[in-house]
């Protein structure tokens, strides 16, 4: 295809522009990188799996999250997720304006949502963990925003995990931003992750998370399959009437209008990380963790001595790329 009409452009027009559409934090990772490190090469979730003309540059857009919902300490709290679904939208709306503008300058490009989960590795099961069709995380690592911490959630160094991100690709020939070399997570020494998380689904460097998603994703597609298939099952027609009046369905009903505990649910880990500039403001809400217990405290023990040894998981020696070269443990 030739580009007869293309306006010059560089890396620092392109994040102006984002900042300008009202997004947080803008980097630009290499597609070539991405195609060549895949977070999980038995399923490559890179750009060139997506497109053959116009994954040169993935530009990786951060929206913070409000302070007033993070300092919402409970889980099933609905009005945090649909605060969460609106700023959502508002990032999906500046991923398209970017876009428009990205092509009237000459350049194809396109959004890869947050939400936009590959159907192809869907088999039939509704509560397996189905992954997005690119890692925005791990593009986010390597266009320089961040690292990945203990619950595999980008961390950073202004907001901390406390961002939704989307990508756009396109084939503007700018220069990417370089990935960070040292972890931003603090590790098991903080641990804080561990210790809030209400399911017990984040671990050394990993997430369960089937687990997880029944509460990030609360009322998304497994709790709608799980719903009909009690109705279905029930053989008394009144209580059928009563499962289709129920609280449940109401839920389900609500979150299909809008996506709020569908794409938005339970954030405790991201809430109550302490890196990032923002947690100063969030500090006398969530210091405080009514979720730890000894067990909890137990295994960070653990971690945290392994990691002493010279010997830390092997999730994390997968991940190391996008982790980042660990803290040296505080001596004293």
């Amino acid at each position: 295809m030739s580009f007869v009409f293309q306006e010059p452009i560089d890396s620092a027009a392109i994040k102006a522009k984002g900042r300008a559409l009202g997004v947080d934090l803008v980097g630009i990772a290499d597609g070539a990188v991405m195609n060549a490190h895949p977070p999980n090469p038995r399923l490559p979730q890179t750009p060139d799996r997506i497109t053959d003309h116009d994954g040169d540059r993935c530009i990786v857009l951060a929206k913070r999250y409000s302070i007033g919902t993070t300092r919402l300490p409970r889980v099933d709290e609905r009005h945090k997720y649909y605060n969460d679904e609106l700023t959502l939208s508002e990032l999906e709306s500046a991923s398209l304006e970017l876009v428009l503008w990205l092509e009237d300058m000459g350049y194809p490009a396109l959004i890869i949502p947050p939400t936009h989960v590959d159907p192809w590795v869907y088999f039939g099961e509704p509560d397996q963990h189905t992954e997005t069709i690119l890692s925005l995380t791990h593009a986010a690592v390597e266009a320089g925003l961040g690292t990945l911490g203990m619950a595999e959630q980008l961390i950073t160094p202004e907001y901390g995990p406390r961002v939704l991100l989307s990508a756009v690709l396109t084939s503007a020939p700018v220069e990417p931003d370089r990935k960070r070399d040292e972890a931003l997570c603090l590790g098991p020494r903080c641990g804080r992750c561990v210790q809030t998380c209400p399911v017990d689904a984040v671990g050394h460097f990993e997430r369960d998370w089937k687990t997880c998603n029944t509460q990030r994703s609360p009322h998304g597609f497994h709790a709608l399959a799980d719903h009909l298939g009690r109705i279905i099952d029930e053989p008394d027609p009144e209580v059928k009437k009563q499962m289709l009046r129920s609280k449940d369905q109401f839920y389900i009903w609500q979150s299909m209008l809008r996506g709020a505990g569908v794409v938005t649910g339970c954030r405790r880990c991201q809430d109550v990380c302490p890196v990032g500039s923002d947690y100063t403001r969030l500090a006398d809400a969530l210091d405080e963790i009514p979720e730890a217990n000894a067990a909890k405290s137990a295994r960070l023990t653990a971690y945290a001595q392994a990691e002493a040894d010279g010997a830390p998981p092997q999730s994390y020696d997968s991940a190391k790329r996008w982790i980042g070269t660990l803290k040296e443990p505080t001596q004293g």
